[in-house]
C-alpha cells in the first residue's frame, strides 16, 4: 500500500470479515503515519487483543486507541457475540526482530514451556489447552463454546477444586507478567477471567493444536509442588 494509506476492516470496508450483526462496520484500520504502521480500533465496544507471533508482546487495544505494527507476524483476536475472529498480520520488513536468545525461550525442557520470562508447568499447560480445546479443533467455534470450569476438570480428570487451584495459579502467574483482565480487584479474581485466558492463550499462540496431546497426559512427579 502506498505511504498514508488506510485499510480498514469490519462488517463493512477493505476487509469484509462476515455479515455478523454483532461486529461492528468499521472495526480496525492499518494506516501508515511517517513510515510507521499503526492499527487504531475504531470500534465502539469491542476490544482487540494483539499479540507478536512468538508470544512474548501482549497487549489490548481498546476502542480509540492504536499502537504500531512492529513485528514481522502480528495476531488480532476479538470477539462478536459467540464468533472469535482472528486476523494474521505481516509485515516484509518490520522495525522489531527478536534476538534469537528470545526465540530460543519457546523450547520446552523438563515438562515446562517458556515464554519469554513466563514458564508453565505441564499441568498449567493443560488447563489452558482444556479450556482452549473446542478453538483448537474446530475453526467456527467461538468464546460461548470454552467449557466451565467443571466440565475442563471433568476432561482432565481432576476434581473441581484441584482445576480452581490450577487456574489460580496460572492466572496469578500470567497477572504477574502483565496480562490485563484476569483480576478484578486486589486479591480478587475478574468474573470472567477463563474467557480473558482463552483469548490471551490464543493471541499469544500459548498452546497450538499440537498441544491437545497434552490432555492425554498423566502429570509428571512433583509438578503439583511446582505449579
Amino acid at each position: 500500500m502506498p505511504p498514508g494509506a488506510a485499510f480498514t476492516v469490519g462488517r463493512s470496508g477493505d476487509l469484509v470479515l462476515d455479515d455478523n450483526s454483532e461486529l461492528d462496520p468499521a472495526l480496525a484500520e492499518f494506516s501508515d503515519v511517517d513510515g510507521i504502521w499503526f492499527l487504531r480500533n475504531t470500534g465502539t465496544q469491542t476490544s482487540l487483543s494483539v499479540a507478536d507471533g512468538e508470544g512474548r508482546f501482549h497487549s489490548q487495544v481498546p476502542p480509540g486507541c492504536r499502537i504500531p505494527v512492529v513485528f514481522g507476524h502480528t495476531a488480532v483476536v476479538f470477539r462478536a457475540g459467540p464468533t472469535t475472529y482472528e486476523i494474521g498480520v505481516y509485515v516484509a520488513a518490520p522495525i522489531y526482530s527478536a534476538p534469537a536468545s528470545a526465540v530460543a525461550d519457546r523450547d520446552r525442557h523438563a515438562g515446562r514451556e517458556s515464554l519469554g520470562e513466563i514458564v508453565l508447568t505441564l499441568s498449567q499447560r493443560q488447563l489452558i489447552v482444556a479450556l482452549v480445546e473446542p478453538l483448537l479443533r474446530s475453526e467456527s467455534a467461538g468464546l460461548g463454546d470454552i467449557p466451565t470450569s467443571a466440565r475442563a476438570a471433568a476432561r482432565l480428570g481432576w476434581t473441581l477444586t484441584r482445576f480452581n487451584r490450577k487456574l489460580d495459579n496460572v492466572c496469578d502467574k500470567l497477572d504477574r507478567h502483565g496480562v490485563p483482565g484476569l483480576r478484578g480487584g486486589v486479591g480478587a479474581y475478574a468474573t470472567n477471567r477463563r474467557i480473558r485466558l482463552v483469548e490471551f492463550a490464543v493471541a499469544a499462540r500459548l498452546v497450538t493444536r499440537m498441544d491437545l496431546r497434552l490432555l492425554d497426559l498423566a502429570d509428571p512427579v512433583g509438578d503439583g509442588a511446582l505449579s
